[in-house]
């Protein structure tokens, strides 16, 4: 009953917020980030989300609610030791010697520690918030209704679909909240460069995690914008920016597998090393995506037009019909604002921007990998400025350039082979399925839509032609018919032939000379006869 009640009161809350903004009079980026902030949390969280999808949200929103902050009060320390407590089946300070009262960051969804082991190892606990699971769905599953009620969704039509932006932000929650997910991000991130000297990432403590608190090593040394702190313990600042560039196009090129969330807050030195921490939120991309990235950049390499919307529309899901011709020349357009400069000139951000301006006009919505992606690489590139002005993300590109237009002789076989060996299955059972499209045609089963784009003038010619030779069939039925009228004694008849005959003559003659003249002298080329 309670729950119900708090329900209620939660929905009418949620309400009166939009109604206060007026809601249903339209919508701004700046109001929109106001009323998310005022909803809490969890559409504090939604906003963030939504800053990451270029592709999916116009660029005056997204910049917009890149400002969305997420200002929660910290736990007290004796909910801490609570939940601790809950979640060990035992006293917290019979594991650790000591837990620090005041935390080193409070979020939406957890709060942080630092603590000490009994064996006198510090590390970070990772808290998450009691109930904030249930409040999250609650929250989900009420704005949905009150979208309803407003009638928000037909307002927002043009900047978002709400019922994707919350579908999305529902599934990235839930495996935010899930702190094995973050535990095993980690591990993967330090296995895959446990060979890498001057990149790291924090241990896990298996032992003490679990799906509501992540244990890992604590990691000291200076934040990555700590200028002054890193001067004064002699670090060569553009030697770090360059590596950590290096490492994250590594990360995104080679691997596939990138943090998605490259701020400052999230990196440090320590011991000469660059610490990655915090994988909460990261990035993949299969080979089928990194391999239309690759052939992409090919195409902007070659200033091939063609290829680059190939790829495009292959890589993202159009939301609705496209003007193939109109696009083309935004591609065209966009591809002649950055061929003629070198890779070192090009202002990445700006880049990333039109090319997900041009994608949101035509809403072509693309993989989650790669809208990830594109949002990271505008964080990151803020970070390497603020580490070392001189250093262009660019240049560590341009270094993996000819490997990326390399052709891998012996993928490319394999790759072929495979598609031979496809097709040849696939011819087998073509009289087969040849036989089931037909009968299910026959059966009234199938319906084809057809649409050509640009083909105004090809089926008006079509159009023309059809006419003409359905006016011939005419003419011959009337000539075969006549003729045959003609062979009997049918009365009246007209200079011996019967009258039927005679008119059947007449009309097949006129309309034969019509014809005649209309194909010879009065062709008109846009117009069907």
């Amino acid at each position: 009953m309670k729950t119900n009640e708090s329900s209620f009161h939660r929905f009418v809350e949620i309400v009166k917020i939009l109604h206060k903004y007026h809601i249903e009079k339209g919508m701004d980026p700046v109001k929109f980030r106001h009323i998310l902030e005022d909803l809490g949390p969890t559409f504090v969280k939604i906003g963030q989300i939504m800053s990451t999808r270029q592709d999916m949200f116009s660029q005056r929103y997204c910049e917009e609610l890149t400002k969305l902050r997420s200002n929660v009060a910290p736990l007290p320390y004796e909910t801490i030791l609570e939940i601790l407590r809950e979640n060990y089946h035992k006293p917290p300070l019979e594991i650790f010697e000591s837990i620090d009262e005041v935390p080193l960051g409070s979020a939406s969804i957890a709060q942080v520690h630092k603590a000490v082991l009994k064996d006198g190892n510090p590390v970070v606990l990772k808290i998450q918030r009691p109930g904030i699971y249930k409040e999250m769905e609650s929250d989900v599953n009420l704005i949905r209704k009150a979208i309803k009620v407003l009638n928000v969704s037909e307002t927002l039509s043009s900047v978002v679909d709400l019922n994707m932006v919350l579908d999305e932000f529902w599934s990235t929650a839930k495996q935010e909240m899930n702190f094995h997910h973050e535990a095993n991000n980690a591990k993967r991130f330090k296995e895959i460069y446990k060979d890498t000297a001057y990149i790291n990432a924090p241990s896990i403590y298996e032992t003490y995690t679990s799906n509501l608190v992540l244990a890992m090593e604590y990691i000291g040394g200076e934040e990555i914008d700590d200028s002054l702190a890193l001067d004064q313990q002699g670090y060569d600042r553009k030697e770090i920016a360059r590596k950590l560039a290096y490492n994250y196009v590594n990360q995104i090129i080679e691997v596939g597998f990138f943090h998605a969330d490259p701020h400052s807050g999230n990196l440090r030195v320590d011991q000469g090393q660059i610490v990655w921490i915090d994988f909460g939120m990261m990035g993949e991309l299969s080979i089928r995506d990194r391999d239309l990235m690759r052939q992409g950049i090919e195409a902007l390499a070659n200033r091939d037009t063609n290829l680059l919307v190939e790829t495009i529309l292959t890589l993202g899901v159009c939301q609705k019909e496209i003007d193939y011709s109109k696009f083309t020349v935004e591609i065209d357009r966009f591809m002649n604002q950055y061929v003629n400069q070198s890779l070192v000139d090009i202002n990445l951000p700006k880049m990333i921007q039109d090319m997900f301006a041009i994608c949101h006009r035509y809403s072509i919505m693309l993989p989650k990998g790669i809208s990830m992606l594109a949002r990271s690489l505008v964080t990151f590139e803020g970070t390497i400025k603020a580490l070392d002005p001189m250093t262009n993300i660019m240049e560590i590109v341009s270094m993996y350039r000819n490997d990326l237009l390399d052709i891998d002789w012996a993928k490319q076989l394999k790759k072929t082979t495979l598609k031979v060996l496809d097709a040849a299955n696939k011819s087998l059972d073509l009289p087969i399925t040849l036989d089931a499209v037909l009968k299910a045609v026959q059966k009234g089963q199938i319906k084809v839509n057809l649409n050509l784009l640009g083909s105004e003038a090809p089926i008006a010619n079509l159009d023309r032609m059809i006419n003409r030779i359905v006016v011939c069939v005419l003419i011959a039925a009337l000539l075969m018919g006549s003729s045959i009228i003609c062979t009997t004694n049918m009365k009246p008849k007209v200079l011996g032939i019967p009258l039927i005959g005679f008119l059947g003559f007449m009309i097949a003659f006129g309309m034969s000379l019509w014809l005649f003249v209309k194909m010879l002298f009065l062709h008109q080329k846009n117009k069907p006869f």
